[in-house]
């Protein structure tokens, strides 16, 4: 039968629409995992946190003291505890931050009616009582089972003063700092392994060319003692602040590996230093930008590691990003001195995007901490009085646990654009890692604000039967938990995929977090 010309233009129109279906179709993203019997382990200690004596993160955050009606041990939240017990802390770097180049430890311990007072001048001028030291620390650390990474004071401390702290902590026989340690009453000593010698010395920290701070460096722990520390201190350098390269290039070069287990590394998501946005009154433009920081942590890491490479070819200093996260203006009607910033949506995309980067670098990147825990910056917890919230980012930091200790499974995938106003970035980021009983997981980012993302991943090879998922996600970026609805975001079971043949399908809604794992 001979098409009719209404036919024909029929026939056209439908063609036309399946045509610009198929090119509204975003296509299917593969994702390839590439198992390697010589992969590195995801070191747990990439989990770790951060707690400065900053705005209310110790005291009113962690620390309420022994007469607090609030439920406590020595003072600190039992509800803190029990949370960060649920993320299986490994560690937890503290007094800081700049604060540690103005703390002198033994202000710090011994009755606490008897310890002088500090003015915080970095952060908000306020006074301090010391009632939080030494031991409230490393006791803490002990109820978290968290190893404690603490920071010395290189900026205005003096040798004798770290390395007596250090004898202090870990010495098990008869010397002043231990016969000291036992007159505070704690018999046994610690025994703390990570210690870091300054914090930003190019900064806070002293002001300090890298050469001086190599000659500081050395200085220092020449007079700090590995006794009582199975396989010695892991002495960790004051590293650079995002591509300072030459910072870098000046330790490795100038600083004997023999003398050094880590390099640090700063980088925060931060918009601009001067206009830094709201942490819940952003626009996409402003998301973006965040974003764009988060994934400038993969070319710093890459960056930074070729420098240690060419100095240390076998990979025996390792890199430590021991302060990362987002940073925004801090709540309206708060003290600006104490950081204190909400978080949503867009903290959960940072935390996600940037622990698959660490996964991912798992070679040479073997510790991190976030910044910081508790009511600053993108916290893991709030507080308000007796009130405790879990933030989005706790919940994709427990989403991730599993990754702690887990031999990385290599992926590799070619990620289509998150676009906006013309620039691109990946909109899609993945790492995977099997664990020593076999499980397998398999955790996915999708930034893009706007669109979902489908991905296809042969899982053939990895003998897996069975997938469940969990997902964190929401209808806007801003969302985010307060304490009249402190569960408004948390994960929810990912049911959305498919796993045929070995083959798991599933489409990423905009700016969520998956995470999918074996039985």
């Amino acid at each position: 039968m001979k098409p009719t010309p209404l036919r024909l233009l029929a026939w056209l129109t439908l063609c036309l629409i399946v045509h610009v279906q198929a090119l509204s179709q975003p296509a299917v993203t593969a994702i390839h995992v590439i198992p390697d019997a010589g992969a590195p382990v995801i070191n747990k200690h990439l989990y770790g946190h951060f707690a400065e004596h900053l705005g209310h993160c110790i005291y009113g955050g962690f620390y309420v003291g022994e007469g607090s009606v609030i439920p406590n041990t020595e003072g600190v939240r039992n509800d803190i505890i029990a949370a960060l017990r649920e993320l299986n802390i490994p560690n937890l770097r503290w007094p800081g931050g700049c604060f540690a180049d103005t703390y002198h430890w033994k202000d710090g311990i011994g009755p606490k009616a008897d310890r002088p007072t500090l003015v915080n001048t970095w952060w908000g001028g306020v006074t301090e009582d010391n009632s939080f030291g030494t031991h409230d620390f490393l006791n803490l650390c002990e109820q978290l089972g968290a190893e404690p990474y603490i920071s010395g004071n290189v900026g205005s401390g003096e040798v004798q003063e770290l390395a007596d702290w250090v004898q202090y902590t870990n010495f098990e026989g008869t010397s002043p700092m231990s016969d000291l340690r036992r007159a505070n009453g704690r018999e046994a000593p610690w025994a703390v392994k990570f210690w870091g010698i300054g914090n930003e010395a190019w900064g806070c920290g002293g002001n300090m060319r890298p050469e001086y701070y190599a000659d500081i460096y050395r200085k220092y722990v020449t007079f700090m003692s590995n006794s009582g520390v199975e396989g010695g201190l892991y002495k960790i350098a004051s590293g650079a602040s995002d591509a300072d390269y030459n910072w870098t290039e000046v330790l490795m070069k100038n600083i004997p590996h023999r003398m050094l287990q880590g390099v640090a590394l700063h980088h925060y998501s931060i918009i601009d230093w001067n206009a830094k946005s709201s942490a819940t009154g952003f626009s996409e433009a402003d998301y973006f930008k965040t974003m764009k920081q988060s994934w400038l942590m993969d070319e710093l890491i890459d960056k930074h590691l070729a420098i240690m490479d060419k100095y240390d070819p076998q990979g025996k200093v390792d890199l430590v990003v021991d302060e990362w996260g987002g940073w925004y203006d801090v709540e309206p009607g708060t003290n600006p001195g104490f950081l204190f910033q909400q978080n949503t949506m867009r903290d959960a995309m940072i935390a996600g995007l940037i622990l698959n980067i660490f996964n991912n670098h798992a070679k040479r990147v073997k510790m991190a901490n976030l910044a910081q825990t508790v009511n600053v910056l993108q916290a893991v917890i709030l507080t308000d009085q007796e009130r405790l919230l879990l933030t989005p980012t706790y919940h994709v930091m427990h989403m991730y646990r599993g990754h702690q200790d887990a031999q990385l499974l290599p992926v590799a995938l070619t990620s289509p654009d998150y676009e906006l106003d013309g620039q691109r970035l990946p909109a899609l980021s993945v790492s995977a890692s099997r664990d020593a009983s076999g499980k397998v997981r398999i955790s996915l980012v999708n930034i893009d604000a706007r669109k979902t993302h489908p991905v296809e991943i042969d899982l053939g090879n990895l003998g897996l039967k069975v997938l469940q998922g969990r997902i964190l996600s929401s209808a806007r970026l801003q969302d985010h938990n307060t304490f009249e609805q402190p569960e408004k975001l948390k994960p929810a079971t990912f049911n959305a995929f498919t796993f045929r043949q070995g083959v798991f399908r599933a489409e990423l809604p905009p700016f969520s977090v998956v995470v999918v794992e074996s039985d």
